[in-house]
């Protein structure tokens, strides 16, 4: 059975330009990486539990905030390079991320140095345009882009430069 994971990619539309807010992870592994490395804020959750409400859940813990209100968009799972299946939802908003804080997680870093260290699961999150967006986030959820730029109401707006 493959790992599941459930997301929430919040869009605005701002001067014709749909933009959206993606998260970088935290931790030594991808602190040097950018293009490709962001997400958008997600987790796993078990078989059987309801992946709107673990998308919800993983939204508050990796930026501390809730999802905003509005009607979410639903584009079902989506298989990952890695395995993983993510279902993802759209929700519009326009959030002001400057006091985003994320949950933690312990690692062993160095590893095999015996030292264990805390590490935010993520460390930054950012409004990028649809456009930008597609080089900053893992190449497997993409395709939750142009689920975005497909909806109607999005209709005329551009995926920026």
């Amino acid at each position: 059975m493959p790992k599941l994971s459930a997301g929430v990619l919040v869009y605005r539309a701002r001067d014709g330009v749909v933009e959206v807010l993606i998260a970088h992870p935290g931790g030594p592994f991808w602190a040097r990486k950018d293009d490709g490395a962001w997400s958008i804020p997600k987790g796993e959750y078990d078989d059987g539990d309801d992946p709107w409400a673990a998308a919800q859940r993983e939204f508050r813990e990796e930026l501390g905030m809730p999802v905003p209100d509005g009607p979410r968009v639903d584009f079902g799972p989506q298989k990952q390079p890695s395995g993983k299946v993510v279902t993802a939802f759209a929700v519009g908003g326009d959030l002001d991320v400057t006091d985003a804080r994320s949950n933690t997680f312990e690692l062993e870093w160095p590893k095999g140095s015996g030292k264990v260290r805390e590490f935010p699961e993520v460390d930054r999150v950012a409004w990028f345009p649809v456009a930008q967006a597609r080089a900053k986030l893992l190449k497997g959820q993409r395709a939750f882009l142009d689920g975005l730029m497909a909806l109607p109401e999005l209709a005329g707006f551009t995926e920026g430069a």
